[in-house]
């Protein structure tokens, strides 16, 4: 059977009410709002690792989970709510720089880890409202083109020179996440506007403003408006550092979920399928429940549209899995030379002959 939806409810809810208090009271429940999103879910990760093989078995499961959709509609309201709250406290400055400091700090890794994750899940529903409601949270991120590039570029091309989100081998992080932000703006309007002029019949050219990036823009707007209303200035520094944590810990993720896998390049051109040996995989299981299994990858890549709650681990030997907890992972990212003395040798024992892919230029690191 799938996962229990309640665990998934557990994990990712707590937070909400330990930031919400600490919005309101501040002192010791910030550290315990901060404390859960990082300390305590490392240990659980770390306790629970060998709880995780039992997932990899293979499931039957129904197509829909409405509870699982229920939670993700909460989670999203949450997000929204603690945003505008915490834009109003932290402008504030009421509490000292290190009491905010760390409230901010819990509040980021609440979007970029559970945020993120879920804004994720409601964009691959069928239902248009959880889409549309998963691209306003990525549009409170100032990220809401991904709601198109992730579904129209990073799926049809992940494992590619052609997908923006997929590092190359020897590509550190700092190098990748501009390339990867402006790559995929320009890719995922590329493809809103070449989809929608096959539906016009191969229009010359369509505006901006005719495809989904005139709401992502104006939705961003819309929210420095909101800041600037909620703490002036201040508010809306505060607001725009929120937004870019949140923003870089989605970059991190496809940076670390795809480093170095390479698709092959077939005889007709076109590349081989997407299999699971093209997306790193983490087994880790509170982490897992935080993050609504986004850590099991290669099964999202497979299944775009099966719930959080159905996705599996592939076997060991058929895709290729993390030595740590994702969250673990993408800290190591940041420093780009203990990455790739992590990662490079792991890339190269992993991929096919026809698939090794070549180094990053020098320049790339």
């Amino acid at each position: 059977m799938p996962t229990a939806i309640w665990m998934f409810a557990v994990a990712s809810l707590a937070p909400v009410p330990l930031l919400t208090l600490a919005l309101a009271w501040g002192g010791l429940w910030t550290w315990l709002a901060l404390g859960y999103i990082t300390l305590a879910v490392a240990l659980l990760d770390e306790l629970a690792g060998a709880a995780a093989a039992a997932a990899r078995s293979p499931e039957t499961e129904p197509r829909e989970f409405p509870a699982a959709d229920a939670l993700s509609v909460l989670l999203a309201c949450a997000h929204f709510g603690l945003l505008g709250a915490g834009i109003a406290v932290l402008a504030e400055g009421a509490r000292g720089v290190v009491q905010d400091l760390a409230l901010f700090t819990a509040l980021a890794l609440f979007m970029g880890q559970v945020g993120n994750s879920n804004a994720h899940e409601l964009i691959h529903r069928s239902n248009r409202w959880l889409r549309r409601l998963g691209r306003w949270v990525f549009i409170s991120h100032l990220f809401g083109h991904h709601a198109s590039a992730h579904p129209k570029v990073h799926h049809r091309f992940v494992a590619t020179a052609e997908d923006p989100n997929s590092a190359r081998l020897g590509q550190g992080f700092w190098h990748f996440a501009p390339r990867a932000w402006i790559g995929s703006f320009r890719a995922g309007l590329a493809a809103e506007r070449a989809l929608i002029a096959r539906r016009r019949g191969g229009a010359a050219r369509v505006p901006l403003t005719a495809t989904p990036y005139g709401v992502y823009i104006a939705g961003g707007v819309l929210w420095c408006v909101i800041a600037l209303a909620l703490g002036g200035a201040a508010g809306l520094m505060w607001y725009l550092a929120l937004a870019g944590h949140a923003t870089t810990q989605l970059l991190l993720s496809d940076y670390v979920q795809h480093y170095g896998l390479r698709r092959a390049r077939l005889e007709d051109g076109r590349y081989g399928p997407v299999t699971a040996r093209h997306s790193w995989n983490a087994p880790h299981r509170a982490s897992a429940l935080l993050m609504l299994n986004a850590p099991r990858h290669s099964d999202h890549h497979a299944h775009p549209d099966r719930a959080f709650p159905a996705l599996r681990l592939p076997a060991p030997d058929s895709a290729p899995t993390l030595p740590r907890a994702l969250p673990r992972m993408a800290l190591l990212a940041l420093a780009p030379r203990l990455w790739r003395r992590e990662m490079d040798g792991r890339v190269r024992a992993w991929a096919d002959p026809a698939e090794r892919p070549a180094r990053a230029p020098r320049a790339a690191e």
